[in-house]
């Protein structure tokens, strides 16, 4: 007797969200001894044209970056 198509179409769907599920929970895992690092890419930006570092313009989400984090 033959799977019903439905099942047998589910089944790779199936095994590929238990195998990410499992990748993600051992990456989180090994990420937490890792520091975060952001990386931010912005065109025709200048170096003072964020908040922290002395611009007009309020940049308030990069301000509490710069403030918690590491200025480079």
């Amino acid at each position: 007797m033959q799977e019903p198509l439905m099942m047998r179409a589910l089944k790779p769907w199936a095994l590929a969200f238990a195998v990410l599920a499992a990748w993600v929970a051992t990456n989180r895992a090994i990420a937490a001894d890792r520091p975060n690092l952001l990386i931010i890419l912005a065109d025709d930006l200048g170096y003072s044209d964020i908040g922290c570092q002395g611009s007009e313009i309020p940049t308030p989400n990069l301000d509490r970056l710069a403030k918690n984090g590491v200025r480079l």
